[in-house]
């Protein structure tokens, strides 16, 4: 059976501070909607799902982010999770020039947790927590092809 990866859905506290901050990174808004009814309670298994969201692409189209800030039920505030918990760990981008996305993201308010590393002359990575929390790993490729 195939199967492709569709997108990575983020719940977030601000929808339009999180766009701000991925389309500062580079995405694009592929579309925006408010959905609710039968359907969205059975997809996500919540009663009176009511939520804003939107669709963002990368530049090569092969990566997708669904963004979404609930109307109802509220959203449950929950610590950022760290590195090492179990569950949806991080979102995961190659840059071309990781000192300018840091930049970006600055203008955001978010910083690496701890600094940019090397990992075999092959990649400079960080992990840096995004809007709501969000754990964003950016890489840049040292050894361009």
């Amino acid at each position: 059976m195939p199967i492709k990866l569709e997108n990575v859905g983020i719940a977030v506290r601000d929808l339009e501070a999180a766009i701000a901050f991925f389309t500062d990174l580079g995405l694009t808004v592929l579309g925006r909607d408010t959905v609710s009814g039968e359907w969205t309670d059975t997809t996500v298994g919540l009663d009176g799902n009511h939520a804003n969201i939107a669709m963002l692409q990368t530049p090569d189209a092969t990566g997708r982010l669904e963004l979404f800030e609930y109307i109802h039920p509220s959203a449950i505030e929950t610590e950022p999770t760290q590195p090492n918990e179990i569950g949806m760990h991080r979102v995961a981008f190659s840059v071309d020039d990781i000192d300018e996305a840091l930049a970006i993201a600055a203008r955001h308010g978010c910083h690496p947790l701890r600094g940019v590393a090397t990992y075999e002359d092959i990649y400079k990575l960080t992990y840096l927590r995004g809007p709501s929390g969000i754990i964003v790993m950016l890489a840049e490729e040292l050894q361009k092809r």
